[in-house]
């Protein structure tokens, strides 16, 4: 996505304007961050203790922080920040859902079951959408499901192996009065 706008397009609402984050390049997502390096504790030899590898991104539009510190390369540990800045913005930032719901590219459906691989590039564009659905419907699992177009079982095992998304709907359902879901 574009994080320019022309002047005649309509500004977004603010929900809507933090979302398409998600899907910005690296580069435009990081232009609109502070990005703090330092020294990491911890193991990793004599370099690490020498060099400022660990990064901290401050994402200005939305206050979110997101940091890396498991490399001894400052490269990848803003590439990984990156990640989990995106998975914090599909996490924390709820839109109504569509009407009709239109999987990103690389996603299946097979037998009413979601298929998305975890290095997928638009995984957390479905975590956004996954939580949205859930939002909507009051985090009742059922509902949610049937509306995605997938079975319970298969949404529950997605959620499951994103654990900053299953606390998330754990803690919809909570606010709902709901129990929460079981592993």
């Amino acid at each position: 996505m574009n994080a320019c706008r022309s002047a005649d397009s309509p500004i977004p609402p603010p929900n809507q304007a933090l979302r398409e984050r998600v899907g910005y390049a690296d580069p435009a997502l990081l232009s609109e961050c502070a990005v703090h390096t330092y020294r990491a504790s911890g193991p990793g030899g004599q370099k690490r203790n020498k060099t400022s590898s660990a990064v901290r991104l401050h994402h200005h539009p939305s206050g979110l922080i997101a940091k890396a510190t498991e490399s001894r390369s400052q490269h990848e540990n803003k590439a990984r920040a990156l990640r989990r800045l995106r998975e914090m913005l599909a996490i924390s930032v709820r839109l109504p859902p569509p009407d009709e719901i239109a999987w990103p590219n690389g996603v299946q459906i097979v037998g009413h079951r979601l298929a998305v691989g975890p290095k997928n590039p638009a995984i957390n564009l479905v975590i956004g959408l996954v939580l949205d659905v859930f939002a909507s419907h009051g985090g009742r699992l059922a509902e949610t499901a049937k509306q995605l177009g997938v079975t319970s079982s298969s949404l529950q095992r997605f959620l499951l192996e994103h654990t900053k998304a299953w606390a998330e709907v754990n803690r919809l359902r909570e606010a709902a009065g709901l129990p929460p879901l079981r592993s």
